[in-house]
């Protein structure tokens, strides 16, 4: 009867000890998983907050593009429009002038061996 109790006792404890090993392993587990969730928050924390500036400056320039004060700049600049008692002044070329032309080189495409493309392809150059 004492042998038996004695075996029933290494068995409660090995039964705890495995219960104990299955519980680390799930704390583990959770910890892992706690540390990747973390992570994914606070990235996305900076994403809102640059989202958040992004529609905030977003709806300063709509503010600014509803105004009259846009409306005016606008008519000002690209419309070629004056108010009452504004003088348009246009710049006139002195005569004779001519303006510079500006050249553009076209390019020209080089002629490659197909082993050089293979070479490229698979050295990474």
């Amino acid at each position: 009867m004492k042998r038996l109790s004695i075996r029933w006792k290494y068995v409660l404890i090995a039964a705890l000890s495995i219960l104990a090993a299955f519980l680390i392993i799930d704390l583990n587990s959770r910890l892992v998983s706690l540390n990747r969730l973390s992570k994914q928050r606070d990235q996305l924390q900076v994403q809102v907050l640059g989202l958040q500036a992004t529609a905030t400056a977003l709806a300063e320039q709509v503010t600014y593009a509803t105004s009259e004060a846009a409306v005016d700049q606008w008519a000002r600049e690209e419309g070629h429009m004056t108010r009452p008692g504004d003088v348009l002044v246009i710049p006139i070329p002195p005569p004779g002038a001519t303006s510079v032309p500006v050249f553009v080189p076209t390019p020209v495409p080089q002629k490659v061996e197909n082993w050089q493309v293979w070479w490229a392809l698979f050295m990474g150059e």
